[in-house]
């Protein structure tokens, strides 16, 4: 299994606030040893790695996570389901579901 963490720099220049806060959680929990790459997806530069990599999988948000294995390749959006599904790490479900929603303000919770 290969595991790609892909961030943002946004076209300012500044890193992606929600990037970095994933990254420190990935440190925090030493789960940094477990990512194989980290690719760098620039505003100012559509030809970096992580935006050729956003754009051949048609992902339109960071971070996200590439992880590919004999399936095939398998991306996650939501930070605490890759926790769940390719780390095994303990996640609640309403931590879950408050990063779904912080992250698409056009849905409410039922």
């Amino acid at each position: 299994m290969k595991i790609t963490f892909v961030k943002k720099i946004l076209a300012n220049g500044e890193p992606c606030a929600k990037c970095a806060d994933v990254e420190a959680r990935l440190r925090t929990g030493n789960y940094l040893s477990r990512i194989d790459e980290t690719q760098v997806a620039d505003e100012r530069d559509p030809e970096s790695d992580g935006m050729r990599t956003a754009a051949r999988l048609g992902v339109e948000r960071a971070p996200f996570f590439v992880v590919e294995n004999d399936g095939g390749e398998v991306v996650y959006t939501v930070f605490f389901k890759f926790l769940r599904e390719v780390l095994e790490a303990p996640v609640s479900n309403s931590a879950e579901a408050s990063e779904i929603l912080r992250d698409n303000p056009d849905l409410d919770l039922i």
